[in-house]
């Protein structure tokens, strides 16, 4: 089988959030299972520059955005049996962000002519185009309306991811004329028009054969008002071709027994290493260093989607426990001042660092012993994930992938891989972690016992690209 992806991120050569680590992750799994694949991917400027000189140069060719001529070079380079192909254009891709420019339209316009058409220049025409989230969600439109004519393109067959419901792509509907060189039928007649715009991610729903999301859960809430953004109706009539598959999350640098940016390796059979992470943190941070006490700790983007207005609305009762909280991130300057503002006033219990480090998450990932995910929508989640690979318990809102892939803690049976919460509302959120503190403090038999549970969860890829597989196959 041969699969080809269309995407705008793609660890590890730029990324802004989830959508990077499945497309840089997902491919390089199916490679390893006989799947012969291909990405194509915007030459943005980020890229690092050790890629961008490992880079070949092919050829280039021109793309007609409606009257204009746009050149289109192309790169190419080869991962561990992954092709990536380059679409270049310093014209659309040379600025300072991968989005929110006043021309995003356009600019994704011609990307997604630039993918298909590039198809033809380097023979590879696969069984599977494998789209995801707007900015590739025309393409299934494309091919079935614009480029129909093109024989060798007749027998593709379409998958649509949609990692996040929120954004949807909404432009003029002018954009189907103007850059798109196609006549407005499919406007007037409401294949692609919501609210008076050309919408890609409906058309992306409406014509491709197969839409997913990042988790069950997920799939089943956008098809209401409250996750849905307007197109829930659109998702229930198709939702026969609608289904979820959670992401993986990758097991070569998430791996206890051999992350270089812990203090010392541990596993699931010895986690000895894990309590002497914890007491080597708390020094690092200058945090009294006791193992009674519990470590409860923050890796996130600091927004309202994340949940982090329930955290405020609470901390300062939760700094009444007994307790140590740690918060590594960045985002809304408010959240980020209000968190600055608890760790001045309780520098022995709060430690808050405004920053973005991998190697610091890393060791909070596995020195703490509770990891705090209350999102209020949430389509996967790696980071729930990360966490209990490491024997850290999850404390999350139930809901998308959240609610997949974390299994509350059940008293009667003392079983679950963390702790959960399914109102919306800081009042749950801290008897939750009450309910947590005090399982901690008062039975660490039981607490050993969720931490094996957690550690024994597949989260790996090669799980998820089996159902990724499954599902390429049943529309070929």
């Amino acid at each position: 089988m041969k699969v080809l992806f269309a995407s705008t991120e793609c660890a590890p050569f730029f990324k802004t959030g989830g959508l990077g680590d499945v497309i840089g992750a997902l491919p390089k799994e199916l490679a390893k299972k006989n799947t012969e694949v291909a990405v194509v991917l915007p030459y943005f400027s980020q890229m690092p520059s050790a890629y961008q000189e490992a880079c070949k140069d092919l050829f280039s060719f021109t793309v007609n955005v409606g009257w204009r001529k746009q050149y289109a070079g192309v790169k190419h380079l080869k991962i561990k049996d992954v092709d990536y192909y380059f679409v270049d254009s310093l014209y659309y891709f040379a600025r300072d962000g991968l989005y929110g420019y006043y021309d995003d339209g356009e600019r994704f316009a011609f990307f997604q002519m630039a993918a298909i058409e590039l198809m033809e220049h380097i023979e590879f025409i696969p069984d599977i185009l494998h789209v995801n989230d707007y900015h590739t969600a025309m393409i299934p439109f494309l091919l079935k309306e614009k480029y129909r004519w093109i024989n060798a393109y007749q027998s593709i067959r379409t998958v649509l991811t949609i990692h996040n419901m929120e954004f949807q792509g909404r432009f003029s509907p002018s954009i189907l004329s103007d850059l798109f060189g196609m006549g407005m039928e499919r406007y007037y007649d409401g294949a692609v028009r919501f609210d008076d715009d050309v919408n890609f991610l409906k058309a992306g729903i409406q014509y491709a054969d197969r839409v997913n999301t990042v988790s069950p859960s997920y799939a089943e809430e956008i098809q209401t008002a409250e996750f849905g953004h307007g197109l829930e109706g659109i998702l229930r009539m198709e939702q026969h071709k609608l289904s979820g598959i959670v992401n993986g999350i990758d097991y070569e640098i998430n791996d206890p027994e051999n992350d270089e940016a812990l203090y010392t390796n541990y596993s699931r059979k010895d986690t000895d290493g894990k309590q002497k992470n914890k007491l080597e943190l708390q020094r690092a941070l200058g945090l009294p260093v006791r193992e009674d006490v519990p470590v409860i700790t923050v890796v996130s983007r600091l927004t309202h989607q994340k949940g982090f207005r329930l955290v405020l609305q609470e901390l300062e009762n939760l700094l009444q426990f007994d307790v140590q909280f740690v918060l590594l991130g960045t985002g809304d300057p408010g959240m980020e001042a209000a968190f600055k503002s608890f760790g001045e006033r309780f520098p022995e219990k709060c430690s808050v660092h405004i920053d973005f480090d991998v190697s610091f998450a890393q060791q909070l990932y596995a020195g703490a012993d509770m990891f705090l995910m209350p999102s209020a929508f949430e389509p996967c989640g790696l980071s729930q994930m990360i966490s209990m690979r490491y024997g850290t318990l999850p404390v999350v809102h139930e809901v998308g992938g959240l609610k997949d892939t974390v299994k509350p803690y059940n008293p009667i049976e003392k079983s679950g891989t963390g702790f959960g919460f399914s109102s919306f509302k800081s009042f749950y959120l801290m008897e939750t972690l009450k309910m947590a503190i005090q399982l901690y403090q008062n039975d660490s038999e039981t607490w050993r016992n969720l931490m094996s549970q957690a550690m024994a969860e597949d989260f790996s890829w090669e799980s998820s690209s089996d159902r990724y597989l499954s599902l390429y196959h049943e529309i070929v």
